[in-house]
């Protein structure tokens, strides 16, 4: 892919720019300075392919590099990357063979050279000493001195878009033995999926995995204590029942941490905050603040000086992150539980199970905008914030906005447990939430892109026929660019600034897990559920990415991030919510008695969170291979330092000698 080892270019970014007018006696029109002209001899001065595709309404320009050219701009970012003597260093095109390779035998990952695609795009800049100008369709504009020329294309509206393109050879492979693959429903080619969309969704599609794969054994204990009647001994197999399921779930998440690493291992990824995660101080990016002792003659000579700007700027940050969750917080409570509380009470006086049903899909399409809604504001709210790097505030986001779905979730069931303690009501609750929700995001997920990319082939098309007057029967796409240009983004419900479309995969994913184990001993047959949907969801997101969506920009993730700490969060609310269940079923009078049974199932929560806590201990976060190879690569690195300071010393030394003498 990246032209290496004789391999053909591939065009891995589109540009969509306007069509060339055409002249009334024939033949395409011609003027000095024509902007899309002189975008397509400088993106050709910097090295890159150009392919022009001329489609129905406008023109696509397709971008290829040749590894020479990501070479350069490799060189020019100053992008790090691991050497085979286990060290990352920034990256020299005369030493490429000393880094290490992608496990697809590139020698640039997809988001490395998504970031020398854009350097090479947007760094054109007019170097000339004067302003020059660009005509467009009788338009004129000028491109100032030290000016990005594509930036002000996009400004002009000449530049419609830039966005990658699918490679059509590995989107074939990936539907084959990823989309299309039902033989193992849990298999996955991780590695591939990996190298072509980049590391968040390959971590991603890791852990749905492996939740999935985990998920047959409590399914089938599920199915069992629901199908089978145990007589008497109800009451103590839903107790082992809670307990196992608490110990599955923390184990889940501690060899989840240790599948990443081995992941992170194997893909070359150091879970490292980069420079173009740069932390912010004083107005300055992280990355390019200047030395201790610069930044001391900057702030001044006391230390305490250095001190208090220190402290200033972490209590503000503090203080601002605080506010804005009052905020959030504030508004569940006085706007959202009121409505939560309203559509419960609604849903235990109405008999009628049809009409609960028609009341449970009003009400989960109504709290869907209202979530959507809050989410939009959190943006707002996270952009005021002073958040250290994009991870943070990507952070803050997430958990702000599944606060707002956490409440509309389960705040409902709460009500039914606690207050009414009506176990029947419950467990249609469960199951029609799990059904509705589940059939909701797998629409979401399938027909609503189709939808949007029908629906704006049908505008191109009606647009056509109205500019050429033909009244001729449908019009084809010829060119794949515009099929893929027509097709939606992969964006989040709550805007793409922050987060992109794995924001709502792994909402959708969290909130199932909330939903099974929180209320595991009032319906086991969930975990049945989940794990039908989970097989079916592989499979549908699969198709999802590589044929209804546009290839998705990547972005550099290292773990699930908040999602791993939202999922202890609901392990721990498990444990309560599930011995309240366990009390509800043993205490039917509602007296609240410490009886034996009662007794016992408080000692099970407090000994089911300190082993959950405790797991930790036992179960190493890092493969014992991964801890050997960091320790290799740290001690190889100080071995090549120290005797690159002894040559220096040595060499200063030597220097000094001979002056003296």
């Amino acid at each position: 892919m990246n032209g290496s080892n004789g391999e053909d270019l591939v065009h891995e970014i589109a540009m969509v720019v306007p069509k060339r007018v055409q002249r009334e006696g024939g033949g395409e029109e011609e003027e000095g300075g024509n902007c899309v002209e002189v975008l397509v001899d400088e993106l050709n001065k910097r090295g890159l392919a150009i392919d022009r595709v001329v489609g129905l309404t406008d023109e696509f320009l397709k971008v290829a590099a040749p590894r020479e050219t990501l070479g350069s701009a490799a060189a020019e970012l100053q992008i790090r990357k691991p050497t085979r003597v286990g060290i990352d260093l920034p990256f020299e095109m005369d030493g490429a063979e000393a880094f290490l390779t992608q496990p697809d035998g590139s020698l640039f990952s997809w988001f490395e050279r998504f970031r020398c695609y854009q350097h090479l795009i947007y760094g054109i800049v007019n170097n000339c000493s004067s302003d020059i100008t660009l005509r467009l369709s009788g338009r004129e504009f000028r491109w100032a001195v030290g000016e990005s020329l594509v930036r002000r294309l996009e400004s002009e509206g000449v530049i419609k878009q830039v966005f990658p393109l699918h490679d059509e050879l590995k989107r074939k492979e990936l539907l084959r033995t990823w989309a299309f693959d039902w033989l193992d429903f849990t298999h996955q080619p991780i590695d591939q999926i990996y190298s072509y969309f980049g590391a968040k969704i390959g971590v991603y599609f890791s852990f749905l995995g492996m939740y999935t794969r985990w998920m047959i054994f409590p399914a089938v204990v599920g199915f069992i204590v629901q199908m089978v009647d145990f007589g008497y001994l109800q009451f103590l197999v839903l107790p082992i029942f809670f307990i196992s399921i608490i110990l599955w779930a923390a184990l889940l998440l501690q060899f989840w941490k240790r599948k990443n690493a081995a992941l992170l291992a194997r893909w070359h990824i150091n879970h490292t905050i980069g420079p173009s995660q740069g932390y912010k101080f004083l107005g300055m990016e992280w990355s390019s603040l200047p030395c201790p002792k610069e930044l001391i003659k900057k702030l001044g000579n006391e230390k305490t000086r250095e001190k208090e700007a220190y402290q200033r700027y972490e209590w503000f940050a503090y203080f601002k992150r605080f506010r804005n969750d009052v905020i959030v917080i504030l508004s569940i409570i006085c706007l959202q539980l009121p409505f939560e509380l309203a559509y419960a009470h609604l849903y235990e006086v109405i008999t009628s199970d049809i009409l609960k049903f028609v009341l449970t899909v009003i009400y989960l399409l109504i709290i869907e905008y209202f979530n959507r809604f809050g989410g939009k504001i959190s943006v707002k709210l996270i952009n005021r914030e002073i958040n250290e790097n994009a991870e943070y505030r990507a952070n803050s986001l997430i958990y702000k906005v599944f606060g707002l779905y956490f409440m509309q979730t389960y705040i409902g069931i709460f009500y039914h447990v606690l207050l009414h303690r009506n176990f029947k009501t419950l467990r249609q609750v469960l199951i029609q939430r799990l059904i509705i929700s589940q059939v909701f995001w797998t629409l979401m997920d399938g027909s609503l892109p189709y939808l949007k990319y029908s629906y704006r082939k049908y505008r191109v098309r009606k647009k056509k026929k109205k500019e050429t007057g033909s009244s001729m029967g449908k019009i084809q796409f010829n060119s794949r660019v515009e099929k893929e240009y027509l097709k939606p983004a992969y964006s989040a419900s709550i805007g793409a600034e922050l987060e992109d479309g794995l924001f709502d995969d792994f909402l959708e994913l969290a909130l199932q897990f909330g939903m099974i184990m929180m209320f595991a001993c009032a319906f086991p047959l969930a975990f049945v559920i989940a794990t039908v949907n989970n097989v079916m969801g592989i499979r549908t997101k699969a198709l999802k990415l590589l044929v209804t969506l546009r290839r998705p920009v990547p972005r550099a993730a290292a773990t699930i991030g908040a999602w791993l700490n939202i999922c202890q969060f609901l392990i721990v609310m498990s444990i309560c919510t599930n011995s309240a269940l366990l009390v509800c079923l043993y205490d039917r009078e509602g007296k609240w008695k410490i009886e034996p049974g009662l007794a016992a199932i408080l000692l099970i929560e407090h000994i089911l969170l300190l082993l959950k806590f405790g797991l930790s201990r036992l179960v190493p976060e890092e493969p014992a291979w991964v801890r050997a190879s960091r320790v290799k690569n740290v001690t190889q690195a100080q071995d090549m330092y120290s005797k690159q300071l002894l040559r220096t010393i040595s060499g200063e030394i030597s220097s000094v000698k001979k002056k003296s003498e």
